[in-house]
């Protein structure tokens, strides 16, 4: 397929996350490459999900004392060791991506790991940052996503980090000025302010996780106004080293306002961007997003002028709307049967997808939001209920004033279109309602035709459920 000077394979895979998955006992006696630049494993083992409730359970450890005095159990919190947590964490994930890379680049004798960025030179051709040529018949790309930095003097500074670098840090920060107002931002408040940092969280709208729901959107934003220092309305205009070796992070506001924090570490938390602009997919014909993301079809095939490129794959967040773990394995499933049935295709149609935020409370989310239900739906056909934890007898144990339950129907059918909790435990509870939405039961018969333990905090999906305005099963 080559000459000389190019290395010819038969399977190349861009990414060492969940692409490193499509290396299935199919390839055995086949060459097969896997390109990664980063920290082997991919962004979900090393500086995502993983080490992110590593980080964020003994947080919420942490946080305990600080909700028992209200109910008369008198705990304290006396330190938190940063660095123990820190090293406890790393040492075993460090292991299992170092362990990963000897597996498959010395061990077995069919895949070769690259460690150098690469580009499309061809439609089947990859070039390295060393000149290596690289070709291959299939070529996957799963090369992920990486944090958004905001073009503001400073962003560069050694004090300013993403979620790349913060979990690493020497020491926990005195004073730690988040800038951003979505997920990554929100988990990071929680871990660091429950662990003992000074918190300042900054965004530039009024409320924070504005693409959940407004109902938890809302909420969400009040509580993390009483658990750490919030300043919404504001954007960063410039960061500066003070003398002490802090920086002063300089704010703009509406009609001129200014203001400038103080802090030990910035983390800049505003997003993440596909890394499609490093690949020249302009070189391999391909189509892309608004957005930056490859173009695939419901095979995961990478599009050229609109038609499915023969060979050609994407996965995970290079690709998908939805940067989650779970949403990026399903990808992968999904390609690497494609890749050994190229004559029974299957189309990649799972859903609802859910999500799940692990700050405090936690948040868990799946289908439309009651703004997206009501432009796709119309307002009069659609049944929305709001349950309070608080209503139910496991939130009156806790005593809870701050978790809900809001469930949105299809008034004609039952069926459930959406969920969306926050409080203890939602991530959980959420599960039973994905079930019921993939598998299309009807909001009555899931709360009717089955038992609810009681007094167990999932009687407040049940209570949600037979709140709704929907067709009456036929069950008692």
């Amino acid at each position: 397929m080559g000459t000389d000077t190019t290395s010819s394979f038969d399977l190349i895979i861009i990414g060492s996350g969940s692409g490193n998955s499509l290396v299935t006992p199919y390839w055995d006696g086949r060459r097969v490459a896997i390109i990664d630049a980063g920290i082997f494993g991919g962004t979900c083992l090393n500086v995502g999900c993983i080490p992110t409730k590593m980080f964020a359970y003994p947080a919420t450890l942490a946080a305990v004392p600080a909700e028992s005095g209200r109910l008369g159990v008198d705990l304290e919190l006396r330190s938190t060791d940063w660095a123990g947590i820190r090293d406890r964490i790393f040492s075993r994930i460090d292991a299992i991506s170092s362990g990963g890379f000897r597996y498959r680049d010395q061990e077995l004798d069919h895949t070769t790991v690259i460690t150098e960025e690469s580009r499309f030179t061809g439609t089947r051709q990859l070039t390295t940052a060393s000149g290596r040529v690289l070709e291959a018949e299939n070529i996957v790309v799963a090369a992920g996503s990486r944090p958004v930095l905001p073009e503001v003097p400073g962003i560069d500074l050694p004090q300013v980090h993403t979620s790349d670098s913060i979990m690493r840090l020497p020491t926990l920060p005195e004073t730690l000025v988040i800038l951003g107002g979505g997920f990554i931002a929100a988990e990071f408040a929680a871990v660091f302010s429950a662990l003992g940092s000074s918190v300042v969280q900054v965004n530039r709208s009024s409320q924070l996780l504005r693409t959940h729901d407004e109902t938890i959107s809302e909420r969400f934003t009040e509580l993390a106004s009483r658990q750490w220092r919030l300043e919404t309305g504001w954007t960063a205009s410039r960061i500066e080293e003070t003398e002490s070796g802090w920086v002063a992070v300089h704010l703009e506001g509406a009609e001129g306002a200014t203001m400038v924090i103080d802090a030990e570490a910035v983390l800049v938390a505003q997003g993440r961007t596909p890394n499609t602009d490093r690949l020249d997919p302009a070189s391999a014909g391909l189509d892309v997003h608004g957005d930056g993301r490859l173009m695939v079809d419901e095979y995961q095939r990478l599009l050229s002028g609109g038609a499915p490129v023969p060979g050609l794959w994407a996965l995970g967040d290079i690709s998908s709307g939805q940067q989650l773990k779970h949403v990026a394995n399903h990808d992968q499933r999904i390609v690497s049967h494609n890749l050994e049935h190229p004559d029974d295709l299957r189309a990649n149609t799972l859903g609802p997808i859910p999500s799940a935020v692990f700050t405090r409370p936690q948040i868990g989310s799946a289908g439309l939001t009651e703004a997206q239900a009501v432009a796709e739906y119309g307002r009069d056909r659609i049944s929305v209920k709001v349950q309070e934890y608080g209503d139910v007898a496991y939130g009156w144990a806790m005593e809870d004033t701050s978790g809900l339950c809001k469930l949105i129907a299809d008034r004609q059918n039952g069926q459930l279109i959406g969920a969306h909790l926050i409080g203890h435990e939602a991530p959980n509870l959420i599960q039973l309602l994905v079930q019921a939405m993939s598998f299309g039961v009807d909001a009555h018969t899931l709360a009717r035709g089955q038992f609810w333990i009681h007094p167990a905090l999932s009687e407040v999906v049940e209570n949600a459920l037979l709140g709704l305005e929907v067709p009456d099963s036929g069950l008692v």
